[in-house]
């Protein structure tokens, strides 16, 4: 259902209204445009819970007109991948659902609320690149919107702002449990595309519907599949022999995380998400308790640090997703991406040394 909220989310405008506000309130300042990327990201991964959606929902509507003024195609990729990979904690990412389906104990909604922090943090690391990267050439439009047409995108663009608020509402008053306020989500959406915004083809729904499927699908195989090796990488003993290895590294839980967020950027860039996700979190994540690391916080590093190795070139897959989204050449991106995955390093050893980014508002 998360899948196809994110989908019906492009089918009935909200992402363009969201870009278009953003677009007014910052547009015209030197790279400006990056910065509406990164805002749009953020607050569309409040809505969907597929990073193949979000990107797929923002990048038609913002690289033509950046493309026009005077940003390289590499750039642009490079800026969707790691934008990606920053949202991977903002709920409902369907990271989050699955780490909290095979985590005894890992309570999906505390993961929605400490997800929006760090991942707060890793934008603003990539909003620095994006303004350093910008000093060079002048990307912006050069004429700041007036103040009525900014009002009145904004006015536009609050029905759907609000969705990331109405699914939290939900959540936390326990009025629906984290994965069936999906199903609120998505009433929420067609409701807004057929009665507010007036944008709902009817002629795509069946295309829409059919791409879920096949999506849910393909992410049912991966965690059914993943199970299935975790079960013989268990019976083999290597998942003890791994978390021996991990706890006994020296340093406590501090050289404990630092070897969690090596392993899990290879695991990443190898296995995907989900798959790295449902092998190995719920072997280590036993160790971190054990260790003293609150479960929600060691979630958000695992989760980052996965997100890094996905979309990090030249073996993550979701690298080459963000090319083919963009239309862009990934040999063009292949040097430009390294800056923007170094603050999204940066930003989450910051996380990583600050629980309380994480858990602060549980």
């Amino acid at each position: 259902m998360f899948v196809f909220l994110g989908l019906l989310m492009e089918l009935t405008g909200i992402a363009r209204v969201m870009v278009n506000f953003l677009a007014a309130l910052v547009g015209h300042v030197r790279g400006g445009l990056s910065y509406v990327l990164l805002g749009a990201m953020y607050l569309v991964s409040g809505i969907s819970g597929s990073k193949a959606a979000d990107m797929a929902a923002v990048a038609p509507i913002l690289f033509p007109e950046m493309q026009r003024r005077g940003m390289h195609p590499g750039e642009l990729s490079s800026l969707l991948a790691t934008s990606s990979a920053m949202s991977e904690t903002i709920p409902p990412s369907l990271v989050l659902i699955a780490i909290g389906s095979v985590v005894p104990g890992l309570s999906i909604a505390a993961l929605f609320t400490g997800g929006l922090l760090p991942a707060f943090v890793a934008a603003l690391a990539l909003v620095a690149v994006a303004w350093w990267r910008s000093r060079d050439e002048d990307k912006g439009a050069g004429e700041r919107a007036p103040t009525a047409l900014v009002l009145r995108t904004f006015v536009i663009a609050v029905p759907g702002l609000t969705l990331p608020f109405v699914i939290r509402f939900f959540v936390i008053k326990g009025i629906a449990t984290a994965t069936e306020v999906s199903t609120v989500g998505v009433v929420y959406t067609a409701a807004l595309g057929l009665f507010v915004y007036r944008e709902f083809d009817w002629r795509r729904l069946y295309p829409i519907l059919v791409e879920t499927v096949s999506l849910t699908g393909a992410v049912m195989l991966i965690i059914g599949t993943a199970t299935a090796m975790a079960w013989a990488l268990t019976q083999s003993g290597f998942s003890l022999w791994l978390v021996s290895v991990m706890a006994g590294v020296p340093g406590g839980s501090w050289g404990f995380l630092a070897v969690t967020i090596v392993a899990f950027i290879i695991l990443g860039s190898v296995l995907e998400g989900l798959p790295a996700i449902v092998l190995f979190g719920p072997l280590l994540f036993p160790v971190a308790r054990a260790m003293g690391v609150h479960e929600v916080h060691y979630a958000m590093i695992v989760i980052l640090a996965m997100g890094i190795g996905l979309f990090a070139p030249p073996f993550g897959i979701g690298f080459f997703s963000a090319c083919a989204i963009g239309r862009t050449n990934p040999d063009d991106s292949l040097w430009r991406i390294w800056p923007y995955i170094g603050a999204l390093v940066i930003s989450l050893l910051i996380i990583a040394a600050i629980p309380w980014l994480s858990i602060g508002f549980l």
